[in-house]
């Protein structure tokens, strides 16, 4: 099932918000993040329904996946071309 495409960018914006202030980063450096993320990624394409838990439940998912792969293994070299 794939969610409304602006209801989904609400929620992503929502998720990017409570990710960034849980692990005290910049709203660019969690965005960054949360479009590379496996998390995005599985909303994106409506696996299991995603879209459809909790703010809190993806934004812990988020964080998981942070700690899993460590801010230094995170490419942010993209930001330089914008």
């Amino acid at each position: 099932m794939n969610a409304h495409p602006v209801l989904l960018q609400k929620k992503y914006a929502r998720i990017v918000k409570l990710f960034a202030e849980a692990e005290e980063i910049s709203l660019d450096e969690a965005l960054d993040f949360f479009y590379q993320s496996e998390v995005y990624q599985l909303m994106r394409d409506g696996v299991s329904d995603m879209h459809c838990m909790s703010d809190g439940y993806l934004t812990e998912d988020l964080k998981a996946e942070y700690a899993r792969k460590g801010q230094d293994s995170i490419d942010f070299s993209f930001r330089d071309r914008r």
